[in-house]
């Protein structure tokens, strides 16, 4: 069996962004924090770390948020950057701004450029960052993309023949899949998360992309109804979906 950690509640609260020691020390005076339904007065005391710490302790009068281990998926909107540091919005700042000041810090499983849309996962979790975007994993990622003139009918081929040169780098890149939509149509399916790569391919043929959104990352898609913006944690088997 396990071994279950243990933590004094206010460092572990501090670590996930609800405030400093001492004003979680005040905030418990105040009644604010619970634990199976009765206050919680003293956070200098240890508590066993559970899975289920989430739905027996409230802050404010809502739950606790994930302990570790958090895994958010975002639908990324458009002109949003997927960085700590640049200038701009950032996508972290569609997620509750306490989450901002969590350690471990929640980072982006690779990253979407400013101009692409889509699915987008965000996580504490190095393990599991490092596991998603490991080239040894071949985790697919699928985007559709619009361009601005028709496909030529060599793409299918090029794509998939483990050949193409991307402009500026001396190793070809793996085989990717080419499925045709329209003329100007297409979703493009790569296990590689080189600069820019998709927009690469598509001027690699003489074609520009237009629009780009990612659909897929493995065998995890956007719910249904899931609009710009909009995310979710996400729970054991969806994340398994990742792999498949």
């Amino acid at each position: 069996m396990a071994k279950i950690s243990t933590s004094r509640v206010d460092k572990l609260l501090s670590s996930m962004g609800y405030g400093s020691r001492k004003e979680l020390a005040r905030m418990a005076k105040a009644g604010a924090i619970t634990l199976d339904g009765a206050e919680f007065l003293d956070v200098t005391k240890r508590i066993p770390v559970t899975p289920d710490l989430p739905t027996r302790m409230t802050i404010d009068g809502e739950a606790l948020d994930p302990v570790a281990g958090m895994v958010i998926l975002l639908n990324k909107p458009l002109g949003m950057t997927c960085s700590h540091k640049e200038d701009g919005v950032l996508v972290y700042d569609l997620l509750p701004d306490r989450w901002k000041s969590r350690s471990p810090k929640i980072s982006t499983i690779g990253r979407l450029d400013k101009q692409t849309t889509g699915l987008l996962l965000l996580t504490d979790d190095g393990d599991l960052l490092h596991r998603v975007i490991s080239p040894r994993r071949h985790v697919k990622k699928t985007y559709r993309a619009k361009l601005a003139r028709p496909l030529n009918g060599t793409e299918c081929d090029l794509f998939a023949s483990g050949q193409l040169m991307l402009e500026g780098e001396d190793k070809p890149l793996a085989p990717a899949e080419l499925e045709i939509v329209s003329k100007t149509e297409a979703l493009l399916s790569v296990v590689e998360g080189r600069y820019h790569q998709v927009r690469r391919m598509f001027a690699a043929t003489g074609n520009h992309v237009e629009d780009l959104h990612r659909e897929r990352l493995g065998g995890l898609s956007l719910p249904d109804g899931m609009l710009p913006g909009q995310w979710k944690l996400l729970g054991e088997k969806d994340i398994a979906l990742i792999f498949q």
